[in-house]
């Protein structure tokens, strides 16, 4: 028989344990671990042997349609060997979906290992995060630009981190950085980090990591305009004569448009997955500028959500003024699972690719309104993983 409960302090050495044998790690852990409170909350699954089972939430906030909805991060699922097989997993996040309701976690994303499990429970790819190769020669071509750049301080943090949220905030599936578990300081404690100062604060922004002395990894290349893009790109360009090429973590599509020559997407991808935990709060929660300026209508569903039986049932998307919500009723013109929730929620598939996938049925017509809500299709990015 498993039980499910919530994950306390003196659980951390045998959390601990199990997770270095999911996912490697030291022996032994550090005394005092670098934990938040605010930051994550656990669950542990118990058998007659002991501790068989966790799951970790992380409290996060992801952009949708230009809104930060409150997102759990789920993280660290591990199961001991011999407990495997018997639901300990599913019943961990089963579990997860109550808890993240509760604390307002209306959404929740997660990286796989494997996927089966996760689709069970009703979460699907919807994004990726994205690591592409830049070649330093290649830079010399960049337009040259008027705008200053110095190194940062700390006292440019803040401005630092609102630059990004511009950026961000226009990408679906970013994440804002705002919760206890991000520690903003790495933002300007890395090996290389400058600044392009703006008459109302930082316009963009450069940091960067020599990690073995021989590569160049740069995390955050973000600007407010192209110039300042050209700038921060030109400073990049000054490594070639050490260097021929550097990783570079993809934020929006600046650095398509901004590089010459482009860039060697691809270098490494990891897939995330996204589930809706609340529907109607969820719907309340999203930025829906793909019909700011269209007339009101409305579309309805069915959704059969056997792990979040609050949710199931038939629901009226009502459109009027660019606002959106899900109010209880309707005909339920269109049926879908749980796992085609987390696509349509991103805009990341139509409603005829999960009619294709076995996810969607119902009217076609209802099908091209639910389209029409969110813009679908588009990419959906993340930066971190987690």
């Amino acid at each position: 028989m498993v039980t499910v409960r919530p994950y306390t302090r003196e659980d951390a050495d045998a959390a601990y344990q199990l997770r270095r044998l999911a996912f490697g790690g030291p022996a032994q852990r550090s005394a005092t671990p670098p934990e938040h409170p605010d930051a994550w909350r656990g669950l542990v699954a118990d058998d007659d042997t002991g501790l068989v089972g966790f799951l970790r939430i992380w409290a996060y906030h992801q952009f949708f349609g230009g809104k930060a909805v409150p997102m759990g991060g789920i993280a660290s699922v591990a199961v001991q060997p011999h407990a495997r097989g018997n639901g300990v997993a599913g019943s961990l996040l089963t579990e997860s979906l109550s808890v993240m309701r509760e604390a307002g976690q209306v959404i929740s994303a997660l990286y796989p290992y494997v996927i089966p499990p996760y689709r069970r429970y009703g979460w699907e790819h919807v994004g990726t995060t994205e690591l592409a190769l830049l070649t330093l020669s290649g830079l010399a071509s960049t337009p040259r630009s008027s705008v200053a750049l110095r190194p940062a301080v700390q006292e440019d943090l803040d401005d630092i981190h609102e630059c990004y949220l511009r950026t961000a905030s226009t990408v679906d599936g970013m994440i804002d950085r705002s919760a206890p578990g991000f520690d903003l300081t790495w933002l300007v404690e890395r090996d290389v980090v400058t600044v392009a100062p703006g008459p109302h604060g930082i316009r963009g922004y450069l940091n960067a990591d020599r990690p073995d002395g021989k590569r160049l990894r740069a995390y955050d290349l973000v600007a407010d305009d192209l110039d300042t893009a050209h700038a921060l790109l030109r400073q990049l360009a000054g490594w070639a004569g050490t260097l021929t090429d550097a990783r570079i973590r993809v934020l929006g599509h600046t650095l398509d448009l901004a590089v010459p020559g482009g860039l060697r997407r691809g270098l490494e991808v990891h897939d995330f997955m996204l589930r809706v935990v609340d529907l109607p709060a969820a719907v309340a929660a999203r930025g829906w500028p793909a019909v700011a300026e269209s007339k009101p209508f409305t579309v309805d569903i069915e959704v059969a959500d056997p792990h979040a039986p609050w949710q199931s049932g038939r629901w009226r998307l009502v459109h009027e003024d660019g606002v959106v919500a899900a109010e209880p009723g309707g005909s339920g013109a269109l049926q879908l699972t749980t796992r085609a929730l987390g696509p349509w929620y991103a805009g990341s598939a139509t409603a005829a690719a999960l009619r294709t996938a076995g996810l969607l049925t119902g009217d076609p017509a209802a099908g091209v309104a639910l389209d029409r809500l969110t813009g679908a299709p588009h990419p959906v990015h993340m930066a971190e993983t987690f």
